[in-house]
């Protein structure tokens, strides 16, 4: 038998994966979101509540949370951790990404997902891996090792391999100077999202990766060649094209100009999605280490030793507060960066609407685009 809503709630709009609906209800049962309707049926009983209601946020670039950082601990405790850490400021899905490294810690990074997906009651919260390197352009490596860099192998294609199998979703970023077309393809194949990114490359090397079978592009701007008036460069091939494109929102890794910039000038709608890249002191302490080295949060950026980003200090809900009051990002799309874009690149559209949906997984929030706390909290403070 069908549950039926024992309660609707009325906040003031309901974004409902595609658009802000003023004035409609959620109908809820048992703490589980079940339908949106434009009005509640007459005489149901309703709670008001203030604010918008949206999905949680969908975050497909996160290197660590809580103190927690997957380059320096493999294990299925730091996943929990990292995806907790972030859950408190209404992230509720991450990909848990590990950058360039030494062989053995991918393979242990990969170990560590499978056996947290083999959990008796796996984390919902952690949606598979984000394999970010080691394949790819030492001149755009970042703060990526370049002892680690090396050419695509075999090695990383069984890795890719063995998550697919187990149906857990894969995003890899490569570069064209260290893969090749057919790369792509095979990794294409097994059903991985493969990402162009730290890359030098010029928009027909790119071309080459798109044609093969990429699909998206990670943190636009940020480690690929720029956009020039007679070289479009990996940024500019990825603004011309259709695929997918991550990209930061924190006013240190692009400027607000240029992120509202990419966002008008995409041929495609919802293809842009907002990734925090954020490190292990987003719910922790000011100071990580990474490939043995310091790195330390100073003025809101995460800066190693030789002076170059090392990742990001921000969550989502700070990057959606930005899009929309400082880049002037209409709500709508915004909210779609934050929710239902992610969701679509990973195949899944359940993640998209607050439809079908436990309360702790969705949002409220202020009129000034705040997080103000999730659903569960509203309804524990006034129990039905």
């Amino acid at each position: 038998m069908t549950a039926q809503p024992d309660l609707w709630l009325l906040p003031d709009a309901i974004f409902d994966g595609t658009r802000l609906r003023q004035g409609a209800a959620l109908g809820i049962s048992g703490g589980q979101s079940l339908q949106i309707a434009d009005t509640p049926p007459p005489g149901a009983p309703i709670r008001r509540l203030t604010g918008t209601l949206t999905p949680g946020f969908l975050d497909l670039q996160v290197n660590g949370g809580g103190d927690a950082l997957l380059n320096n601990d493999q294990s299925p405790q730091a996943l929990h951790r990292m995806a907790a850490a972030h859950r408190r400021f209404g992230t509720v899905g991450i990909l848990p990404t590990v950058i360039t490294d030494a062989p053995e810690v991918l393979a242990r990074a990969v170990d560590a997902v499978l056996a947290a997906h083999a959990e008796p009651q796996p984390d919902r919260s952690l949606l598979g891996l984000h394999i970010e390197g080691p394949h790819l352009s030492i001149p755009r490596r970042g703060t990526h090792a370049p002892e680690y860099i090396r050419p695509f192998d075999a090695s990383t294609l069984a890795h890719v391999r063995r998550l697919r199998d187990k149906g857990l979703f894969v995003k890899i970023t490569v570069a064209p100077e260290s893969t090749t077309p057919q790369d792509v393809a095979r990794l294409a194949g097994l059903g991985a999202v493969v990402s162009i990114g730290h890359s030098d490359a010029t928009a027909d090397e790119v071309l080459t990766l798109l044609d093969a079978g990429a699909t998206s592009f990670t943190h636009l701007f940020n480690a690929m060649s720029p956009m020039l008036n007679r070289a479009p460069g990996v940024t500019g091939a990825c603004i011309n094209s259709t695929a997918y494109a991550g990209i930061i929102c924190d006013g240190i890794h692009v400027a607000d100009e240029m992120v509202g910039l990419a966002i008008r000038a995409r041929p495609v709608p919802g293809r842009m999605f907002l990734v925090s890249d954020a490190m292990s002191t987003v719910g922790g302490s000011d100071h990580l280490r990474l490939y043995g080295r310091d790195v330390w949060l100073k003025d809101g950026r995460l800066v190693n030793a030789e002076g170059s980003l090392a990742g990001a200090h921000v969550t989502m809900a700070e990057g959606l507060h930005r899009l929309i009051t400082v880049v002037g990002t209409p709500p709508e799309v915004a909210l779609d960066m934050a929710t239902a874009a992610p969701a679509r690149l990973l195949n899944r559209p359940d993640l998209a609407t607050p439809e079908q949906r436990d309360a702790a997984d969705l949002l409220l929030l202020a009129p000034d685009w705040t997080v103000t706390g999730t659903v569960a909290d509203a309804l524990e403070a006034q129990p039905a």
